[in-house]
């Protein structure tokens, strides 16, 4: 694929609408949130595949942060645009809504970005992806903070090997007596 390819935000932005049926239940009587990250996945693939026209993996999920639940019955909305592109990656902005539209009452309950790598179908080696056309300010905004999102895990992971290669066993034992937890012999 060449460098120079690019291709507008709108050009693979994805709306994915399901009702929420009694098998989506948990034990609770809501829907599960299992059910509900695996529609966020599949309208991440189906946002980036679009873009790449071509093969895409989940590489990543930041957090994804229950903030309504969602009942059986509920029409739920997920959309999906491309924010950010790399090289071979592309970050997926989801937001999901659920309406009980028999009520009218819409709620806003998911907000998550998913980290998708481009792959060559025979080899599954990444692969160059198109750029990203932005158009519009709030797409520019989009892009710039994918790209901090980005820097920032890069940042993170680093920090953590850092930290993990630096623990002091015997010093970390000693602190755990404050936790909910007990040590058995070692």
């Amino acid at each position: 694929m060449s460098k120079t390819e690019f291709r507008t935000v709108k050009s693979s932005q994805t709306v994915l609408k399901e009702l929420m049926v009694p098998s989506y239940a948990n034990f609770g009587g809501k829907v599960h949130g299992g059910v509900i990250l695996s529609l966020m996945d599949k309208i991440a693939y189906t946002c980036a595949a679009s873009h790449v026209k071509g093969y895409c993996v989940t590489a990543s999920v930041d957090s994804v942060d229950f903030m309504n639940p969602v009942e059986v019955g509920d029409l739920l909305t997920l959309s999906a645009s491309v924010n950010y592109v790399g090289n071979s990656s592309l970050e997926i902005g989801i937001k999901v809504v659920s309406e009980d539209f028999r009520e009218g009452v819409v709620k806003h309950t998911n907000t998550s970005y998913f980290t998708m790598v481009a792959l060559d179908e025979e080899t599954r080696k990444p692969v160059q992806v198109p750029g990203l056309i932005l158009e519009e300010e709030p797409e520019i905004k989009r892009f710039i903070e994918g790209k901090i999102r980005k820097q920032l895990k890069r940042g993170h992971r680093t920090e953590m090997s850092k930290i993990k290669a630096e623990i002091d066993l015997i010093k970390e034992i000693k602190e755990l007596e404050d936790e909910n937890c007990r040590l058995y012999k070692l």
